[in-house]
């Protein structure tokens, strides 16, 4: 399986983000990592090895991204504005910059996002988001409402940041043709979140796969159970 360790220089970030890629061809997969999560995260917790497979035949490529959540929503030392404007920064650094190598060198206009934990809050925000980017959204064990982060404060940005409350809106017509997945553990302290996000979007008659894993909780063994199977029905 190859893997190829890069540093790309963000104009929006204005620093080098590190950037681990899985395989040389095949349909482009970006797997956020959880919460504060480097991007040799999935590798390391064998979440790589549980889709090494689909890796070596070609089927998908894998690009793993470090986060910057310890400069936004996880930094306690700044203003929620602040914290807000850099994970919206990172944001376009997905978007206006990675999703466009991804699209050139597998030679597609839509991508698959996942993650799990925090990396799930990523990949939703994101897809829902730019829905027109998104073809696959497998999100594994995630909380979409970010107010807990904020201390009280609220803006137009927050709530663009915030999938419970922006999805409620949206009328963008791909969020109907995306294929969802929202996973959870039957123990897992993140069911009731997804739960909810599930239910936002029945109430929008966006159809999705509400997975429920019995048996399991919030943990690694969970998502390398989960991931394989959503990865198949690319």
């Amino acid at each position: 399986m190859k893997e190829e360790y890069i540093k790309w220089h963000s104009p929006h970030l204005e620093q080098e983000i590190e950037i681990l890629i899985f395989g040389d061809r095949g349909y482009p997969v970006l797997i956020f990592p959880s919460s504060q999560g480097r991007y040799y995260e999935a590798k390391d917790f064998n979440l790589i090895d549980s889709i090494s497979w689909f890796i070596e035949q070609g089927k998908i490529r894998v690009y793993c991204p470090d986060s910057i959540d310890g400069l936004s929503l996880y930094n306690q030392a700044i203003h929620p504005a602040e914290r807000l404007r850099n994970h919206d920064l990172y944001d376009k650094f997905i978007h206006d910059e990675l999703l466009g190598k991804m699209r050139v060198e597998a030679g597609t206009p839509k991508i698959c996002v996942t993650g799990p934990s925090f990396g799930a809050y990523h990949a939703v925000n994101f897809a829902f988001r730019h829905p027109g980017s998104v073809s696959h959204l497998f999100a594994m064990s995630g909380k979409y409402d970010i107010k807990s982060f904020l201390d009280g404060y609220y803006d137009d940005m927050a709530y663009f940041h915030n999938p419970v409350d922006f999805v409620k809106n949206s009328n963008h017509g791909a969020l109907w043709e995306m294929n969802i997945v929202l996973g959870t553990g039957e123990h897992d302290i993140c069911r009731d979140p997804t739960f909810h996000m599930s239910q936002i979007l029945k109430d929008k008659g966006i159809d999705h796969w509400l997975d429920i894993r019995h048996g399991y909780e919030h943990d690694w063994p969970l998502w390398r159970e989960m991931l394989p199977h959503y990865i198949s029905q690319l």
